[in-house]
C-alpha cells in the first residue's frame, strides 16, 4: 500500500488502526477554535496562537484518557500515550502545504534537542528501561504522531504525520503522512502568533522564516 497517498476509505482505516477517528481530530480542532474566538486584542499578542495549541492537546486528551490513553507534559511536549504503549500523539503547528501530500511541511516553530531526540527516535522502536516504572517503556521510544495544523486565511487544514528527523530547528521529513478532510473548521483569528506552540525548553527564541503553501 502507497502511505503517501491513501484514499479517503484508506485514510479511515489507518486512522482507525491507530485508534484515532477524523471526528477526533475535528472535536479537538474545533473546540479549541471556539476558545480561541475569547480571545481579544486585550491578551498577550501570543494568547490566541498557545491558546490554540495547549486547547488543541487538552481536547485530545480529553477524548482519549476515558478510553484508558494517559497523557504527560513531560519536557513541555505535550502527549497522549495509547493504553498499549505502541504509540503516542501531540499537536503542533505546521508550515508549507498541510494536507497536501505533494507538497512539503515542517513544524512551523523551531524545535529542541528533546524533540529531535523523539523525533529521531521514531525510526527505531527499540525497548528502554527508564519509564517502566511508569510507562512500561521508554516514553521517548514511543512512536509519536504529529497532529499538525495550519491557520490561516482559508481556515484550518490538518493532518496526522509521523517525523522522522529534524534539519536544523525544524521537524521536516515524515515516515507517513495521512491527510484529515476536515470541513467547516473556520481559522478563529487571522492574527495568529508567530511562536503558537512553544519549543521544548532548549532552544533559543529565533525568527521563523515564512514556508509558503
Amino acid at each position: 500500500m502507497d502511505l503517501q497517498h491513501l484514499d479517503p476509505r484508506q485514510c479511515d482505516e489507518r486512522l482507525a488502526g491507530l485508534d484515532f477517528s477524523k471526528d477526533l481530530f475535528h472535536l479537538a480542532l474545533g473546540l479549541a477554535a471556539e476558545d480561541v474566538r475569547g480571545c481579544t486584542d486585550m491578551d498577550a499578542p501570543s494568547m490566541r496562537g498557545t491558546t490554540f495549541w495547549s486547547r488543541t492537546n487538552r481536547y485530545l486528551a480529553e477524548q482519549l484518557t476515558p478510553l484508558g490513553w494517559e497523557y504527560t507534559t513531560r519536557d513541555s511536549i505535550l502527549r497522549t500515550i495509547h493504553p498499549d504503549r505502541t504509540h503516542v500523539v501531540t499537536a503542533i503547528s505546521a508550515a508549507g502545504g498541510v494536507g497536501d501530500l505533494d507538497a512539503k511541511v515542517r513544524s512551523k516553530n523551531p524545535k529542541g534537542p528533546k524533540m529531535a531526540r523523539v523525533v529521531e527516535n521514531n525510526g527505531q522502536f527499540v525497548l528502554m528501561t527508564r519509564d517502566e516504572v511508569r510507562w512500561g517503556r521508554e516514553l521517548d521510544e514511543m512512536p509519536t504522531w504529529c497532529l499538525l495544523y495550519k491557520r490561516d486565511d482559508n481556515g484550518i487544514s490538518a493532518e496526522l504525520s509521523l517525523p522522522v528527523k529534524m534539519n536544523g530547528a525544524y521537524v521536516d521529513e515524515w515516515i507517513e503522512r495521512i491527510p484529515l478532510d476536515l470541513p467547516d473548521l473556520a481559522d478563529p483569528g487571522v492574527d495568529v502568533a508567530l511562536l503558537d506552540d512553544p519549543g521544548d525548553g532548549d532552544s533559543p527564541q529565533v525568527m521563523v522564516e515564512y514556508l509558503g503553501s
